[in-house]
């Protein structure tokens, strides 16, 4: 499927695994929290907690929101214990402040974190101050992409045209609604991504890139030379 014909004047950014790269492995931390807190929360032991965190998440979407439905569990809570983690593994990203820099657009991250999250990571990045609002699961009813009332809410929420927005990500499934409402799709391809593509039809995506701050700064490239 060719691109929108347009120029993008919004980019929607996914956090973990896109604007920092995958080798950082946050999730490691985060999925060792999730499983501690539900092995807490619950009473059960770690094995238990273990199977029923893939569980939730196999059938709820998030293990988070397999909580909330079937223990009530608060996810401000339950986010706040996951998050609090060591973030000095995300090092400054100067090739990727530049590339922003350069981007022409607005630009909004797109989580399925919270927003203080994406705060910590963007202050290790050194990236906050090119966006102008952070869309995180809490925006969304808590709901995980790529549920398409939360990209619904997003374009809502902040005054954007599908057609003119381009949104990049590194889970390939999450962009398919994206391009569905017309915008332009990046895919972000990690050793994990891809092994979660398999079987995928990628016909919703555009591009694909091992290097966002690199593609980026060829796409503007080619932005000027067709100027």
């Amino acid at each position: 499927m060719p691109p929108p014909p347009h120029d993008p004047d919004v980019w929607l950014f996914d956090l973990d695994n896109t604007l920092y790269p995958a080798r950082c492995n946050l999730f490691a931390q985060i999925d060792v929290r999730i499983g501690r807190y539900i092995a807490d929360c619950l009473k059960v032991d770690v094995e238990e907690a273990r199977r029923m965190q893939k569980q939730y998440w196999r059938e709820h979407g998030t293990s988070m929101r397999g909580m909330m439905t079937l223990h009530g569990v608060d996810p401000r809570h339950f986010l706040a214990y996951v998050h609090d983690i060591d973030y000095s593994p995300v090092p400054p990203a100067p090739e990727l402040d530049a590339a922003l820099r350069a981007l022409p657009g607005r630009k909004i991250i797109f989580t399925a974190g919270d927003v203080p999250h994406a705060e910590r990571v963007m202050e290790r990045l050194g990236v906050a101050h090119h966006f102008e609002a952070i869309f995180d699961i809490a925006a969304g009813d808590y709901w995980p992409k790529p549920h398409q009332a939360i990209y619904d809410k997003l374009v809502v929420r902040h005054r954007v045209d599908p057609t003119r927005a381009a949104m990049a990500d590194d889970i390939a499934i999450n962009l398919k609604p994206a391009c569905g409402m017309g915008m332009r799709t990046v895919w972000i391809r990690t050793e994990e991504s891809v092994k979660r593509a398999v079987g995928i039809d990628l016909d919703h995506v555009h591009h694909q890139t091992d290097d966002l701050a690199g593609w980026l700064t060829d796409w503007v490239a080619q932005r000027s030379a067709r100027k």
